[in-house]
């Protein structure tokens, strides 16, 4: 594995990388030393131009190296909010099939190990409130401002 670091306006973003493919980017207090890839150096790139408002959709190659089935149905379903959009989690628990499962589409956000380049922080509670986002509320708030700024 392979680790390298983007300074984000709302923290280090910690990319993780093996194989030729991404499978990490997540919120971290501190840098280790970085060993870094091609995919890694176009992650940051890529990461750079979204908050920027330059990029909406990020072209990088992923792969879940976690998660149950359920999970990866719920994170593919994420890849399908348009930038700038939210949806309640409802919402996405009918997507995959299964009205009921508001609270594990919750639990399935919270495990996303690909924060941003999977939007988990495009899916809003149905009262429009933003409720959950591993990173923080304050992050989750800041990336639905940027993306409405530029959309």
């Amino acid at each position: 594995m392979k680790y390298g670091y983007y300074k984000s306006p709302i923290g280090i973003i910690e990319i993780i990388e093996e194989d030729g493919y991404i499978i990490a980017t997540d919120f971290v207090e501190a840098m280790k030393p970085e060993d870094i890839s091609e995919e890694i150096s176009r992650c940051k790139i890529q990461l750079e131009e979204y908050f920027q408002g330059e990029r909406k959709d990020f072209d990088i190659n992923i792969k879940y190296s976690v998660g149950t089935e359920f999970q990866r149905k719920v994170w593919d379903k994420l890849k399908e909010i348009s930038y700038g959009e939210t949806v309640s989690y409802k919402h996405i628990a009918k997507e995959i099939g299964n009205e009921k499962a508001s609270r594990a589409v919750g639990g399935a956000n919270n495990k996303n190990p690909l924060g941003i380049i999977v939007p988990c922080h495009r899916v809003i509670g149905s009262n429009s409130k933003l409720v959950g986002y591993a990173g923080g509320l304050d992050k989750k708030q800041y990336l639905l401002e940027l993306e409405s700024k530029y959309k």
